[in-house]
Order: structure tokens, then C-alpha cells, then sequence
């Protein structure tokens, strides 16, 4: 057997012609792209610039930033809306509150002025009640049969006629408020009242006491008669008056304390009276 016969051969198989031919080729224009490259130098290679059009959105994205800056504003608009509301009822409640406070102190202010000048007033009219009181007492000598027999005239008499209607208006009204000016129905003044009383009976008295004082017959008050008006102070000037209903009994609006009442001549005697009925 010869040496070299069927030993299996170890190397690659041949490549085909074709195959062969192939990969020369590829090789061959590889190496040329690389040529062409090298001789063309360290050039750089341009940009590439690609527009991209991105889709429209902004047809409904304007609607919905316009419709939240609308509410954006009238949110705004509330707010300040209502705190010039607030600012505005604050500087009410304010003012309201001051003028409370000045009217509070006006009535105080008034409410004492008025006690001062009542007071005033009250003091006057005693005042000049004792000085008419000392006339009287050193007119009559202090003498306690004068006294007497003053007081025992008062009583001398009963109302009759049209002296009897003013007696009883007169009478009806006790209980009366004293308000200055009055002229009734429910509150009265001095003078007042007596006009009113002797109106009942169709005699239009003056309206103040000083004229009443001197309108009639002035009479002694040792001879009184029902319906005979009372003054206090001088004919012409009187402060006070008053109706003699009989039984030395008076009936006047005194004033504001005591209202319209019947006293006694004793609790208050008078300088003088007039008759008129």
C-alpha cells in the first residue's frame, strides 16, 4: 500500500472561481470608496436640515386659555367688588356708630339743660311765692282771726250757672299732665287750662296769665266765689293762675312734677283773683 494513498486531507477546500470572484469585487470597491474618500480631502460634510411639521393644536388650547383668563378676571373683579363692599359698610357702621354716640350725647346734654332750667324755674316761682306769702302775712298783721276768717270765706260759696260748668271742666282735668304750652286735651298749662274751662261756657279768655290777671272784675280774696280766676304775683304780670272752685279749693296745672291738681288756698295762697262770670 503506498504511503500517500487514502489519507484524508486536512486542508480547506478550494473556493469557488465564482465566490472568489465576489469577494474581489466587494473588496476592490470598499477599498476604492476608501481612495475617493482620502482624495477628497479633510472637507466637512454639510448640515442636514429637515423640517418637521408638528399637527395644529392650537385652535382648541386658544379657547380654553382665553375662557380661564375670562374667569381669571371675574374672579379678580369679585374680589374687589366685594371688598369695596366691605370698606364701604365698615365706613357705614362707623359713622353710624359716631352719630349714635353724638346723638346719645346731644339728649344727655338736653335731658340735663332741661332739669337745670326746671330746677331754675322751680326755684324762681318759690322764691316768689314766699315774697308774695310775706306781703300777705305782713298785710295782715300776722294775725291768726285774719287768718281764720280768710280761710272761712273760701268756703262761703256754691257754684252755680256757668260757674259751675267751669268748676266742673276744671275739676275733670286733675290728674293731667303740666306741659308748657299745653292747651289740652290730656296736658296743660296754667293758663291754658283756664282758658279752656271758661271756653266750655262761650268766654274766650286770653291765652297767658298775665292778661288773664286783669281780664274781669278784680275781687278781695275775703270774698271768692266759685268760677273766680286765681293769679299769683301782681294784676298785669302774674306767673301763675289757677280756677277757685269753692270750699277753698283750687284746681291748676302747677307744673311738671305734680301736674294738674287740687290743693287747698293754704298750700298755696294766691295774691289775687278776678271774676269774670
Amino acid at each position: 500500500m503506498s504511503l500517500t494513498a487514502h489519507i484524508p486531507s486536512h486542508r480547506k477546500p478550494r473556493q469557488s472561481a465564482s465566490k472568489t470572484a465576489l469577494r474581489a469585487g466587494v473588496a476592490g470597491g470598499v477599498l476604492s470608496t476608501i481612495a475617493v474618500a482620502g482624495a477628497a480631502g479633510p472637507a466637512q460634510a454639510e448640515p442636514v436640515t429637515q423640517t418637521i411639521e408638528m399637527p395644529t393644536i392650537t385652535s382648541g388650547l386658544s379657547t380654553t386659555v382665553a375662557a380661564s383668563a375670562q374667569a381669571t378676571q371675574q374672579v379678580a373683579l369679585d374680589l374687589e367688588t366685594q371688598a369695596n363692599e366691605d370698606a364701604a359698610a365698615e365706613s357705614a357702621a362707623k359713622k353710624a356708630k359716631k352719630a349714635k354716640a353724638e346723638a346719645v350725647r346731644k339728649a344727655e346734654a338736653e335731658k340735663k339743660a332741661e332739669a337745670a332750667a326746671k330746677k331754675k324755674a322751680e326755684a324762681a316761682e318759690r322764691a316768689s311765692r314766699t315774697s308774695v306769702r310775706t306781703t300777705l302775712s305782713a298785710s295782715s298783721g300776722g294775725s291768726g282771726s285774719s287768718a281764720s276768717s280768710y280761710s272761712a270765706s273760701y268756703s262761703s260759696s256754691n257754684a252755680t250757672g256757668s260757674a259751675a260748668a267751669v268748676v266742673a271742666f276744671a275739676k275733670a282735668q286733675v290728674g293731667d299732665a303740666y306741659v308748657p304750652g299745653g292747651t289740652g286735651p290730656n296736658s296743660w298749662d296754667c293758663s291754658g287750662l283756664v282758658q279752656a274751662a271758661f271756653r266750655t261756657v262761650g268766654v274766650d279768655l286770653p291765652r297767658v296769665s298775665q292778661a288773664q290777671s286783669t281780664f274781669g272784675t278784680q275781687v278781695s280774696l275775703n270774698n271768692l266765689q266759685p268760677g273766680d280766676i286765681l293769679y299769683w304775683g301782681s294784676a298785669g304780670s302774674a306767673y301763675h293762675v289757677a280756677v277757685y272752685i269753692g270750699g277753698g279749693q283750687f284746681v291748676g296745672a302747677q307744673n311738671s312734677n305734680t301736674g294738674t291738681v287740687q290743693r287747698s288756698l293754704d298750700y298755696d295762697r294766691p295774691t289775687g283773683a278776678v271774676r269774670v262770670l
